[in-house]
């Protein structure tokens, strides 16, 4: 042993001393790498990866290094443009919104033609440790230094810190090496998270590139700032993952002091190498921009790790998320500062009031229609443009405060708006709709970019809208009509295979957008017509689209948006898209749809910001101070992400739609990133609601500015807040408290109405109801649902603790506010069936984090 130990120290000698081994590893009981001295260099000639006891070698092994290098700072203009699949200038000049974001993706840089090129094997090696290898190479223009090193916390992980030192004064842009690559015939999986995913090479730029329709064919350079998770992976067909994760604190800070610094872009992101090789790839710095130009001597320094794990991309993006970016730690940090049950108060009495709402009446075709203001961008529009968005929250809202501005003044003409904004003239589009936005200058409907009628729009305003109004009122025969001339449209306007088209032609009646498919839920429409009409043939129609849809988009990684202004870049239409399987699962217990629903919000995770990581350091916003978590990207998603998306510029968006759907998968699956993610996006968001109004706004750069131009989203936001608590309430309960839901919302996303029929409380019936005032709570952390059984004179109080941490507390209970006349007689806690002490009607709880406490409170 002595002699053992005396030898390995002198080889570790002799090569810092600068003697190169022929043979070089690295290893341990998950992962082997061997690297091999040839005559350019150290070449990695193996790489393995224990998978249940067998070594798999599925990864091209390589080692090559990349330098890019320009003297001078490259060009920010395109260097290059790009065509459809169909022919014809990608994007089309009416869309102005992408032209910045389009300019900036097809420079040398983005597209990773810019500056020379060195490629190199290191020529000389030290040996620190068993664990630890530092190679050194010299190019005309700087010296690199590499040290790897196991990780002995992740033993599947490979710690690499780069150094550059240059030679010369100019532009630098240091690659991560190639580790290996991965053969296309072998490959399973490939993503660069935000921007795409999929399982095919998409030779067509623009569908690659604009879409994430396929993996793009060249080694773009993506920014960071739609990189939802800065970890591009690649899995094999063998079950093997390889994905590159930067050290944290590398990547830009959105606000990184005093004002939003989204787009700054510090590190370049790609699935490929300079030579187009699948293997993921990190730029620091990005040639030309903040930290690339150095003098002489001036040095780089930067850290990233390299995973390879025995397992899918989804287990390789956990990783990324919780054991990198401590996704836990940003959650452990919120804390509600106005709970969401009182935002939900203070939003009804926003909406009630036509001057902050901004509703309008409005004399159309002999009705009274009313809807809200949008003074966003549609064609045509000279600020009189007019939109209703959640009518299930609508009627939701009406129903269970029985408030009669709702019931007389707003219901009535928001009705009519519906009513006359369907097509009812025989033709192609009979039971269509005329458009999203009603102008009332012109007096007529239109899209929003430009004379076109989208299958999905018929589901969305027709379908949808109707189908919710028709659960709280069954007996609407006007309505029940209209539902069944769109369903018979869409039926129509369904194609052999299943599938629709993107749009037509208003005029000339022509399919248009043939460039790109309509992945998105547009045969939900035909679900809501067999839920409410109960004729199979539409259940039959809608498992016909939903299997074509499974096929083309959740196979193979590819959706599309359904807003018309970004060119339908994929964007929150895929959360919806996991909801409709669900509720298509619902009733037919075909486990194809519940498989295809989850793996469908797996790729949705791909949609919500994991970094920076959340800390308590102090920002300035608009002049206030707030801690960094308060204001942090981590957790929200995205209105769009890639290139063309909203958050480019904008970030992410506070309308967390996918919160309740993601707490229902995550009952199905156990997988906790669902439950996590759900409440990070709800939580704690208080730094982005306007505190007059307690409306979010919608865009993360927006901070606390309300509403703004998008008066109507408060609808959605009272849809989401509730369907979150409610699915939070039936999760904690283990489905003890549960009410029916109804069908999605139009346009953003997953969540769905209530309080059309009768749930259940542990065992007891119970309608769902606002009674302003009834609870008070001195904690904001505390949200409430309440419900009644007006038979037995009983009320339901379902409190929801929503942080991490365990939170004592009381609420006092007003009974006038609930029943006039009538006095508490007993109080019970309905999991135990105990009664509950209550001094002057007030008691105590004890609630564990994110613990339920349900509470029966009798009248007399």
């Amino acid at each position: 042993m002595k002699y053992y130990l005396t030898i390995l120290s002198c080889f570790i000698l002799i090569n810092v001393f600068g003697q190169n081994p022929k043979t070089l590893s690295l290893g341990n009981k998950n992962i082997q790498i061997s690297w091999q001295h040839t005559a350019e260099g150290y070449r990695i000639e193996k790489i393995a990866i224990n998978k249940n006891g067998k070594w798999i070698s599925d990864l091209a092994p390589s080692g090559e290094y990349t330098l890019l290098f320009s003297e001078t700072k490259p060009s920010s203009e395109s260097a290059e443009t790009f065509d459809k699949i169909t022919g014809g200038k990608f994007p089309e000049d009416a869309y102005h919104y992408q032209k910045q974001q389009w300019k900036e993706s097809t420079t040398a840089v983005s597209l990773n033609t810019a500056g020379k090129a060195y490629h190199f094997f290191p020529k000389a090696v030290k040996i620190i440790n068993k664990n630890h290898l530092q190679f050194t190479e010299e190019t005309e223009v700087a010296t690199i230094i590499s040290d790897w090193t196991l990780d002995t916390k992740f033993t599947s992980d490979i710690l690499v810190s780069q150094k550059l030192i240059p030679k010369k004064k100019g532009f630098f842009s240091l690659a991560t090496p190639t580790l290996a690559s991965l053969p296309v015939e072998k490959m399973s999986w490939v993503s660069v998270p935000g921007y795409f995913q999929g399982n095919f090479m998409q030779e067509n730029f623009a569908l690659a590139y604009a879409y994430g329709h396929g993996i793009p064919s060249r080694p773009i350079v993506y920014r960071e700032r739609c990189a939802s998770t800065l970890s591009p992976l690649m899995s094999s067909k063998n079950g093997i993952t390889l994905s590159i994760i930067p050290e944290p604190g590398l990547a830009r800070d959105p606000w990184a002091k005093d004002k939003i610094t989204q787009t700054d872009w510090f590190i370049g992101l790609s699935h490929m190498n300079r030579k187009s090789q699948l293997s993921p790839t990190l730029y620091y710095p990005v040639l030309g921009e903040e930290k690339s130009e150095r003098d002489t001597g001036q040095d780089i320094n930067y850290a990233f790790r390299y995973s390879l794990i025995s397992g899918d991309w989804f287990q390789a993006l956990n990783h990324g998320i919780y054991d990198v970016y401590d996704f836990k730690q940003g959650l452990a940090l919120r804390q509600s500062k106005q709970s969401l049950t009182d935002r939900i108060e203070k939003m009804h009495h926003y909406l009630i009031n036509p001057k902050t709402s901004l509703w309008n009446i409005e004399e159309y075709k002999g009705k009274q229609i009313g809807a809200q203001s949008y003074m966003g961008g549609v064609v045509g529009s000279n600020k009189d443009a007019m939109k209703n968005s959640d009518y299930g929250a609508m009627w939701m809202l009406a129903h269970e405060t029985q408030d009669p501005e709702l019931t007389q003044k707003v219901l009535p003409p928001a009705e009519n708006f519906k009513l006359v904004q369907q097509q009812t003239e025989n033709g192609f589009f009979k039971g269509a709709v005329e458009g999203q936005y009603y102008l009332a200058k012109s007096k007529k409907f239109v899209e929003e970019w430009g004379e076109v009628m989208e299958p999905i729009a018929l589901t969305y305003y027709v379908m949808l809208d109707i189908g919710n109004m028709l659960l709280f009122e069954p007996k609407n025969q006007e309505l029940k009509a209209r539902l069944i001339l769109g369903a018979e449209r869409l039926l129509a306007w369904q194609k052999p295979d299943g599938s629709f088209a993107v749009a037509y032609d208003k005029k000339t009646e022509d399919e248009i957008f043939k460039d790109i498919k309509d992945v998105r839920p547009t045969f939900y429409g035909l679900l809501v017509a067999y839920r409410i009409l109960k004729d199979e043939k539409y259940l039959k129609a809608a498992q016909k689209g939903a299997d074509w849809f499974i096929n083309n988009a959740v196979e193979t990684g590819s959706f599309l948006g359904v807003c018309g202004d970004a060119r339908y870049a994929p964007d929150f239409a895929t959360g919806q898209s996991a909801q409709a399987l669900l509720d298509l699962y619902d009733f037919t217990n075909d486990e194809r749809y519940k498989k295809a629903a989850i793996t469908t919000a797996k790729i949705y995770i791909s949609s919500i910001y994991t970094h920076p990581i959340p800390s308590k350091k102090i920002k300035i916003v608009n002049g206030v101070e707030k801690e960094d978590w308060e204001i942090s990207q981590a957790g929200i998603s995205f209105e769009h992400g890639g290139i063309f998306g909203s958050a480019t510029r904008l970030g992410p968006i506070l309308l967390a739609s996918h919160a309740g759907m993601f707490l229902r998968i995550f009952q199905m699956t156990g997988d906790q990133i669902f439950a996590d993610m759900a409440r990070s996006a709800a939580i704690g968001r208080d730094a982005f609601v306007d505190p007059k109004t307690s409306v979010a706004s919608y865009y993360w750069q927006a901070m606390n500015k309300g509403a703004g131009p998008y008066p109507h989203h408060a609808w959605w936001q009272i849809g989401w807040i509730t369907d979150y608590l409610l699915s939070e309430a039936a999760l904690r309960s283990d489905g003890k408290v549960s009410f029916p839901r109804g069908f999605v919302t139009p346009k953003v996303g997953p969540h769905q109405s209530y309080g059309f029929e009768t749930g259940t409380i542990y065992g007891n019936k119970a309608d769902l109801v606002i009674r302003e005032g009834f609870v008070q709570t001195n904690q904001p952390v505390i949200d409430y649902i309440l419900a009644e059984n007006g038979k037995k004179n009983e009320a339901f109080i379902i409190l929801l603790n929503d942080r991490s941490q365990s939170t004592s507390g009381k609420i006092t209970l007003n009974p006038e506010n609930w029943m006039s006349g009538k006095k508490i007689s007993k109080i019970r806690n309905m999991k135990s069936n105990q009664t509950m002490p209550a001094k002057d009607n007030s008691i105590s709880y004890n609630i564990p984090g994110f613990g339920i406490e349900v509470i029966a409170v009798q009248f007399d």
